[in-house]
């Protein structure tokens, strides 16, 4: 306990040789996770080109082939569900796993996820799965920065500042959008800005960005072309682009969800639960091949094709449903992109509707689809700045923030006031409460934690001996500006003040609570 204590002390007493260490590391962790990501990406990219060829040659193939064909399905539903065996954090998104182990709620083994993750993507999404490549670009990350973390023989509370780094670094490569993958980590993952955890992912984002870029160039994800700026008259039609875009992504978590419990519920177990979004995939590689793999292709045909509005309902229910089907069976993968075809598929019909009654000009038609994007985003994750400035830097629309955040907010509130939860919180509690392997990874341990203290929380204005700690805390240090301040029972916690606690692990997630703003009366 008293090394604990002398460890913590020392990270205070020189905090800025502790940031330089911390940015180094970032810049370590960054290109480690870029390297990475760039083969995966090209893993998944070259899959993609391999299996619409495969389809078009399986057209007028002989018979017999088809047999080759099915077998390759099915030796993908053993392999992945191998995978997810041998290492169960592997399964789905990786976001709310890893949102999980900063709270304390979960351990890694980050040598075996970094293995069975980048395996299990490369399969699942290759073989045409409606799944993305952030979520397990994130995990895939956060396990190296925790690497990085346990080779060096770092702290706990570096390691989590670390393992944060390479989370936004995984998202920053996957995307190409290093500012997405900074205020993904302060939005999503830490839900408070700090300095500790900006300086290491922002060196990481970048060195991960800049790596991915020599490897694929430095154009957009999406190639949507010029986007005419939209006049602040259009706005109202903004915020009724949001309002609908919202509505459409209220019933995405209750969806995912239900699809989880209704794999929980069937008799299917281990290599037949991937086999029916497998067996779903070779069949729609036939009928309607555009909702295959993550999506990001359908969205750049949205622009240059003009699909009817019938066509338009049949790729957004396609795409929702098979995504809802992949997804529940546990696969790795994650639901970032789709949620952005979904998005863009919802703005290309909304913007339908608008021509059809005459409210805009058919030149602002690719910017609804741009908006589609981040409305979506926003009403499914509630992180709205995040996703405005994902989709500004995916289609290089950087003109365009005002307009994002407008029509962000407006599926946000949408979907607020009907009491939609963040899909990766619900995914993560269910998670807790549901599966048995990740509980018997949870392990009590001492770290030291940074929380800062928002304008109305339970700490503001209370004295340090009278504050609601949960058991076995004890406050090694506090920061009031740029002053160090030792902590005393009689002292008097404000808002802003940034405190570092020693604590058991599990404890973490009621801190955040104490520490979380709250509007008061």
């Amino acid at each position: 306990m008293r090394s604990k204590v002398l460890q913590a002390m020392d990270i205070f007493a020189d905090e800025r040789h502790f940031r330089l260490r911390l940015f180094f590391e970032g810049l370590l962790i960054g290109a480690l996770t870029g390297a990475l990501i760039a083969v995966f990406r090209y893993l998944l990219e070259g899959s993609e080109d391999l299996r619409r060829l495969a389809y078009h040659w399986l057209r007028t193939a002989e018979p017999g082939w088809f047999l080759l064909y099915g077998a390759a399905f099915l030796l993908a539903a053993f392999l992945l569900a191998a995978i997810v065996r041998r290492e169960p954090l592997s399964s789905g998104s990786g976001i709310p796993q890893i949102k999980g182990i900063l709270l304390g709620k979960m351990h890694m083994h980050w040598a075996s996820v970094l293995l069975y993750k980048f395996l299990g993507g490369v399969l699942a999404i290759g073989m045409g799965l409606s799944l993305g490549r952030e979520g397990p670009s994130v995990q895939l990350g956060a396990s190296i920065g925790q690497g990085v973390s346990r080779g060096r023989k770092r702290s706990r509370a570096e390691e989590r500042f670390l393992l944060t780094a390479g989370s936004g670094a995984g998202l920053a490569a996957a995307f190409n959008a290093p500012l997405a993958g900074v205020m993904f980590c302060l939005e999503e993952l830490q839900k408070n800005f700090s300095p500790l955890v900006l300086m290491a992912t922002i060196a990481a984002t970048v060195a991960a960005t800049a790596v991915t870029q020599l490897a694929f160039g430095v154009q957009p994800v999406f190639h949507m072309g010029e986007l005419a700026v939209m006049p602040m008259g259009m706005y109202g039609l903004l915020i009724l682009l949001g309002a609908f875009v919202g509505l459409l992504g209220m019933g995405f978590n209750r969806m995912l969800l239900f699809s989880l419990d209704s794999y929980d519920a069937s008799p299917l177990h281990g290599w037949q639960r991937p086999l029916v979004p497998l067996a779903a995939a070779a069949l729609l590689g036939f009928v309607l091949p555009e909702i295959l793999g993550g999506g990001n292709r359908l969205v750049d045909t949205l622009v240059t094709e003009h699909y009817s509005v019938l066509f338009l309902l049949l790729l957004f229910a396609g795409k929702f449903l098979f995504t809802m089907l992949c997804f529940g069976s546990g696969v790795p993968g994650g639901i970032f992109l789709p949620m952005l075809v979904l998005g863009a598929l919802g703005g290309a019909l909304f913007s339908q509707l608008a021509l059809f009654l005459h409210l805009m000009e058919p030149a602002y038609a690719t910017n609804l689809i741009v908006f589609g994007m981040a409305a979506y985003f926003a009403a499914v994750v509630k992180s709205p700045v995040t996703g405005s400035v994902l989709i500004m830097e995916m289609t290089g629309s950087f003109q365009h923030m005002l307009a994002l955040i407008c029509v962000s907010m407006a599926a946000y509130l949408v979907t607020d006031m009907a009491g939609g939860e963040p899909v990766y919180d619900a995914l993560l509690d269910r998670s807790l409460r549901l599966r048995e392997r990740i509980r018997k990874a949870v392990r009590r341990r001492r770290v030291v934690a940074e929380f800062v203290l928002g304008p109305g929380c339970r700490l503001e204005g209370v004295c340090i001996q009278e504050a609601p700690w949960p058991p076995h805390c004890l406050l090694v240090n506090i920061r009031r500006g740029e002053a160090d301040i030792t902590p005393k029972g009689g002292l008097r916690l404000e808002a802003g003040d940034y405190i570092y606690i020693l604590t058991d692990d599990t404890d973490i997630a009621a801190l955040q609570v104490l520490t979380t703003e709250r509007f008061t009366s």
